[in-house]
């Protein structure tokens, strides 16, 4: 099994990072802020461009260390890689599936159940812990999403397939707002709103799943499998398609329910985020950082997993889906088993 490892994230504008013998540095303003044994880090995340020693690039190019660019609300920029040392034929088998609807459709259709079953999770719980003022529009789309997961799984195109998707994710999303407990003035969600997000909420949703998919995409990588081709989001340049389909299983558990806790729990409040003319919001770096804060944290609480019933880190999560999804490509095992929520 993998060695559950960290990811630095860098947001400082004045930050520079280098090598000092076998530990990674940051400084700013000439001054060291960071520093961490070379070995317990797996992926640099930098928002912005900062500057990196060239032997501490070296370093990772050559210890399969992913250096990520990404702006200030998240959007994806670039990835600096290595040599590339995936299995060849394991790609080739990939590409394969990802050619034939059917095939593509036997590891799609469990995906979606996933997050379907996940988005359904978040719900019912809400309803368990609040028994006495639980609306009656979360119950019903529990229901219904609880319907649909039959429909899901004996459905027989990919198109059926993902309008199921947008239907459960339209019952969610509606109801959403009665997840938030806290803050309700300040924390308004009407509807889902992405490029750009239109609300707080919104926006930190938008940067978790930034942040979700580098991991899943970094997850992809380390197992030899291509995160460009996917099963269900379609091959569009320059888009991670592999990444968006198996980040689909998380998105209520290291998505959602984070967001939720920083609103519930105030950790977050309205004065953390700005609104632009154009009406995109968009957080601070005081928001930025409880979120990344909150997000690590998560990483290192640990669960048993569902299918393969040993205890791991949570942040481990991407990584065992990657692997798992590897091993039904290879045909080692005869289905591909996602991660349900418990």
């Amino acid at each position: 099994m993998k060695k559950h490892l960290n990811t630095l994230y860098i947001t400082s504008d004045d930050a520079y990072l280098h090598k000092e013998r076998e530990t990674f540095v940051v400084e700013v303003n000439n001054e060291k802020v960071f520093q961490a044994p070379i070995h317990s880090i797996e992926n640099i995340v930098c928002f912005g461009f900062k500057a990196l020693s060239p032997s501490l690039m070296a370093f990772c190019a050559e210890n399969n260390v992913g250096i990520s660019y990404l702006l200030e609300n998240g959007k994806f920029l670039a990835r600096v890689y290595g040599a590339q040392k995936g299995n060849v034929l394991l790609r080739k088998a990939q590409y394969a599936i990802s050619d034939d609807e059917f095939l593509s459709l036997a590891i799609a259709r469990p995906i979606i159940a996933a997050k379907v079953f996940n988005y359904r999770s978040l719900l019912l719980r809400h309803q368990r812990n609040h028994p006495d003022n639980c609306p009656d529009a979360v119950i019903l789309s529990a229901d219904t999403m609880g319907r649909r997961l039959k429909n899901i799984q004996e459905c027989q195109s990919l198109d059926e397939l993902r309008g199921y998707e947008g239907e459960c994710a339209s019952h969610y999303f509606g109801v959403l707002s009665h997840l938030i407990t806290s803050q309700q003035d300040d924390f308004e969600f009407n509807q889902r709103t992405k490029r750009p997000p239109l609300d707080p909420a919104n926006a930190l949703l938008s940067f978790l799943y930034a942040i979700l998919v580098n991991d899943v995409r970094s997850a992809l990588e380390t197992v030899g499998l291509d995160p460009q081709v996917g099963f269900l989001h379609q091959i569009r340049s320059g888009r991670p398609s592999l990444a968006l389909d198996v980040m689909e299983e998380f998105r209520a558990y290291l998505g959602d329910r984070i967001m939720l806790n920083l609103i519930n729990l105030k950790q977050v409040s309205k004065k953390d985020f700005i609104i632009r003319e154009s009406g995109e919001v968009r957080m601070s770096d005081d928001a930025r950082k409880a979120l990344l804060t909150a997000y690590q944290k998560r990483k290192q609480e640990e669960i048993t997993h569902p299918f393969l019933g040993e205890k791991m880190t949570i942040g481990l999560l991407p990584h065992v889906q990657a692997q798992l999804l590897a091993r039904y490509i290879r045909g080692d095992i005869e289905n591909y088993p996602p991660f349900y929520l418990k």
